[in-house]
């Protein structure tokens, strides 16, 4: 049971790696392209306010990812692997918002599930930090 409780630990921490650097990259393709025909159907904001809300929320993912990786403010990773579960939920499934087919129905499946199972790392990670520090003796 330690072995899994790790392994999603772990998946955790990549995932919201993974996708501080996704929505860090879209803000920057943004901005260079001055962002004011960027919208994302899924997302509560477009144009610049888009661009400026992905910067900072994949600059926020990377900090709590980095500080949650060496063990502090675990607290915070948790509450920010609930908002981004919460903004991709709201956004994909209780919202106005259509899929162009199956396919992307299935990837936005996908990656709600994905994102609700590192919520639960983000738990897992609150009760028990990654790695144990070792006391001298």
């Amino acid at each position: 049971m330690k072995v899994v409780s790790f392994l999603i630990r772990i998946y955790s921490l990549l995932f919201h790696l993974l996708l501080s650097l996704f929505l860090l990259a879209l803000a920057i393709v943004g901005y260079s392209s001055s962002g004011a025909g960027l919208t994302l159907g899924m997302a509560p904001w477009s144009g610049n306010e888009l661009v400026g809300s992905l910067f900072a929320l994949g600059l926020g993912g990377l900090l709590f990812v980095i500080l949650a990786f060496k063990g502090a403010q675990r607290f915070l990773y948790m509450i920010w692997t609930l908002v981004m579960l919460y903004l991709l939920v709201n956004g994909y499934f209780l919202t106005s918002y259509r899929f162009s087919g199956p396919g992307e129905f299935e990837f936005a499946l996908y990656l709600a599930l994905g994102a609700l199972l590192a919520f639960l790392g983000g738990v897992l990670l609150l009760r028990k930090p990654l790695f144990e520090k070792k006391h001298p003796k």
